[in-house]
């Protein structure tokens, strides 16, 4: 690379540059400059850089710019489909108008995000089975499919993500026939890989990396050699990810949509197997067996693996349900292997089949060392076993050429708003393999002092006592009440989260008054759409009480949204198999789990949720903590200095009187109480 990459960076960043002259709202930022500096010089150099910005320093341009300036192939992988849209969308068609240079750019997503032709056809022969709504979901598809250039099922407006008529239209990687498949010269899954092969900049997200590197089947294996930056955003969820897609998994949803392509088989199987129609039930119930003995809403969603099977159930029946579905499989495979050279589709499910039963094999026999296993029942029931981290399989698989020359060097870039508790951001580093990369902090440019105070409740009862939920609840009505809405309650854990909405809900149950929303009633997007309309139109305020997935990527600016109440330090759940090997796995190298696992974890967190109060240079607000640990303990105030730096409210009143200055427009921040 001939150019000097930084000076190039440093002009286009520059206050009369190219971005200030065309990009709306685009501002010189002191932070956004240093990191998009740093990661230029990387660029040109090779190596590791770990950079966290701070929410507000505009860490996407900061890395695109110098990414697409280079001239380098470049892939992008983020955590969210959502951030991958934005940056294809919207982020870079802009940049690339504004720097004058060209870049083909594309979008890779995973299979199940594209329509098949061939599966969209064979939906419509059963149309006969369908009910009268999934027959519109179909209807709507078709119609689409005669246009659509990408074949991307998210442009499909007005499909619910959860229609049943998704599977139909979409393959996976068992029930695509590759190159047997009647429509594969179509096929928008190979368009849209032929289209990354011959790109710039790819597009790709952590879920579809970590897919390939197991089972190498959606062309990022063949991208990665010619790329010579790869850059992950939303970092932070990259080992979770990761573990998921490193080991092996059985899943009941793999099994069923082997039912639902089994079935439609019994006119063509009807002279070599009469009794086919009942062979696909017996294996549909045997999976709906399994099922119902795994789901028990009394035991975590996930569930430690002892030697003889999963926590909680009886190893008998476990044994019984498992054998069940290996001899409903083995049926099933006698009938599709005496077929399978008749025709292509037999052939795949009988391959898919023999995969499926190795699978169940697997699990049936004792957990290898160095490896976790558990049961999952968030969605489907899952059999998973994993690494406990990705470092190994970063190290050995993706970070090959550390020792190569600077010219051949690639450069390796991860950043979010969270990465760590402290400078070196060591938790992340270490479960990701990065040993030796460069890591650099750069701050958010909000002034935390002046726009946002922080209030942990003194006379709040203990986390563990019966009363906490309703007493957090109490509060946040009366704040509610002072504010008109405008809050977001963030839980640790579920059943805290149902608690605390049925108390707002009582409070709150004359017409007219604040409407409580609840996590789970509707899709994230809507729930988050409701609650800002709710404060920019007519329509009274809003209380949104959530957990989980609600502790990031809800980016609400302005007024719509003035206090987060967090209701625990989350601290990650002590019965979570990976939780429970992790700190083994710490207590092993002669470390304290907990200060060296669960308290730098329960930082990270707190970090996120707090993340969702300040979004922008004008907003002001407050967090409430009600987790008197938070202030009395030694391990509290490690915690508390990985916030950002807000101002403390020491008394009720003083919490009173910030909310109230929160109701008045103000250029002030929400109260002058102590600094921390």
């Amino acid at each position: 690379m001939g150019m000097d990459l930084q000076a190039t960076v440093r002009q286009a960043l520059d206050f009369a540059g190219p971005l200030a002259k065309s990009v709306d709202g685009f501002t010189s930022r002191p932070g956004q400059s240093v990191m998009a500096l740093e990661i230029a010089r990387v660029i040109q150099e090779g190596g590791l850089l770990v950079v966290e910005a701070g929410t507000g320093v505009g860490k996407t341009f900061a890395y695109l710019i110098p990414a697409l300036l280079s001239g380098e192939r470049v892939l992008l992988s983020t955590a969210t489909k959502t951030l991958q849209d934005q940056l294809f969308g919207r982020d870079i068609p802009r940049l690339v108008a504004a720097l004058g240079i060209s870049a083909r750019v594309a979008l890779l997503k995973g299979r199940a995000s594209y329509l098949c032709l061939h599966r969209m056809g064979v939906a419509r022969q059963h149309g006969d089975d369908w009910a009268p709504a999934s027959l519109q979901d179909l209807t709507q598809v078709e119609v689409w499919a005669t246009h659509t250039v990408n074949g991307d099922m998210s442009e499909v407006a007005q499909l619910d993500e959860r229609s049943p008529i998704l599977p139909w239209v979409t393959s996976t990687r068992d029930n695509c026939l590759g190159g047997q498949c009647p429509q594969v010269k179509e096929c928008h899954v190979n368009r849209a890989r032929r289209e990354a092969m011959a790109a710039d900049v790819v597009v790709i997200n952590h879920h579809l990396f970590f897919a390939d590197l197991n089972v190498r089947e959606s062309g990022v294996a063949e991208l990665l050699p010619g790329v010579r930056c790869v850059v992950f955003d939303e970092a932070h969820q990259l080992n979770e990810i990761g573990v998921q897609f490193l080991g092996r998994q059985l899943s009941t949803s793999q099994l069923d949509a082997l039912c639902r392509d089994l079935l439609p088989l019994g006119p063509q199987l009807a002279q070599s197997s009469g009794d086919w129609r009942q062979m696909v039930a017996q294996l549909h119930h045997a999976v709906a067996a399994l099922r119902a003995l795994c789901v028990n809403p009394e035991l975590p969603q996930r569930r430690a693996w002892l030697p003889e099977g999963p926590q909680g159930i009886d190893d008998s029946q476990w044994t019984a349900a498992l054998l069940d579905i290996h001899h409903a499989l083995l049926q099933v495979d006698m009938v599709l292997r005496g077929l399978q050279d008749s025709a292509p589709e037999l052939a795949a499910l009988s391959a898919r089949t023999r995969e499926l039963t190795a699978e169940l094999d697997y699990f049936s026999h004792p957990v290898q060392a160095g490896q976790v296993r558990w049961l999952d029942t968030s969605q489907h029931v899952k059999l998973i076993q994993s690494p406990l981290d990705i470092a190994e399989a970063m190290q050995a698989r993706v970070l090959l050429d550390k020792d190569a020359s600077p010219e051949n060097r690639k450069s390796w870039i991860f950043t979010s708003a969270t990465l760590g508790h402290d400078e070196r951001m060591t938790w992340f580093v270490e479960s990701c393999g990065l040993h030796g990369a460069q890591c650099l902090q750069v701050q958010s440019p909000f002034d935390y002092a002046r726009q946002a105070a922080l209030y942990i409740p003194a006379d709040m009862p203990k986390p563990n006592e019966p009363s906490h939920s309703s007493r957090v609840a109490a509060l946040a009505a009366q704040a509610a009440e002072q504010l008109g809405g405008r809050i977001l309650v963030l839980t640790t854990t579920l059943r805290a989260m149902r608690s605390i909405a049925e108390v707002l809900r009582t409070h709150f149950s004359q017409p007219g008054t604040l409407n409580v929303l609840l996590q789970g009633e509707s899709p994230k997007h809507e729930l988050i759409e409701r609650f800002v309309g709710a404060h920019t139109g007519a329509a009274g305020g809003c209380i949104l009480v959530a957990s989980a997935s609600f502790w990031e990527g809800v980016d609400v600016t302005g007024d719509a949204l003035q206090m987060v109440i967090i209701d625990k330090l989350p601290f990650p759940p002590p019965d979570d198999p990976l939780v429970v090997a992790r700190a083994e796995q710490v207590k092993a190298a002669g470390k304290s789990a907990f200060a060296h696992f669960h308290v730098p974890q329960a930082a990270l967190a707190l970090k996120q949720g707090a993340g969702r109060l300040i979004r922008s240079e004008t907003d002001r607000g407050i967090l409430v903590v009600c987790d008197v640990r938070l202030s009395e303990m030694a391990y509290g105030r490690k915690i508390l200095a990985a916030l950002p730096p807000m101002a403390r409210l020491e008394t009720h009143a003083q919490f009173v009187e910030a909310i109230d200055a929160l109701t008045k427009p103000s250029t002030t921040g929400p109260c002058s109480a102590s600094r921390p």
